[in-house]
């Protein structure tokens, strides 16, 4: 049984940062296309970044590119930069299709974590 666990979240002021961690277990990590969401109250969940199995490639939802960066090595991270106050959100990771390329597709995701809170204070 393939199991997510994120890490990492927390409160930060405006401006500041934090990283995410998603580690993986029963699964072939390195075999996934692995991507993070977000879900605000009252809100739908989002995509916000995906890399590709291979870790060749990724992609960035318009609202954090340049901010975040998505990265594998064994554990998969999120790098968050200049957080700003609508970036609070409960966080998800989420584990693709084997040999999966990046996507923000939500339903091309078979596993995901229970998340992990962010908050972020103006």
């Amino acid at each position: 049984q393939v199991k997510l666990v994120e890490s990492g979240g927390g409160l930060v002021q405006a401006g500041g940062s934090l990283r995410l961690s998603c580690v993986v277990s029963g699964g072939r990590f390195s075999s996934y296309a692995m991507g993070w969401f977000r879900q605000a109250p009252r809100k739908e969940r989002e995509f916000v970044a995906a890399v590709s199995w291979s870790g060749e490639y990724t992609y960035y939802a318009d609202s954090v590119k340049g901010r975040f960066t998505i990265s594998r090595v064994n554990t998969l991270y999120l790098q968050m930069n200049s957080l700003k106050p609508e970036d609070t959100a409960v966080y998800y990771c989420a584990a693709g299709g084997q040999y999966g390329l990046a996507t923000e597709i939500r339903e091309r995701y078979s596993y995901w974590g229970r998340g992990t809170q962010v908050t972020v204070s103006s």
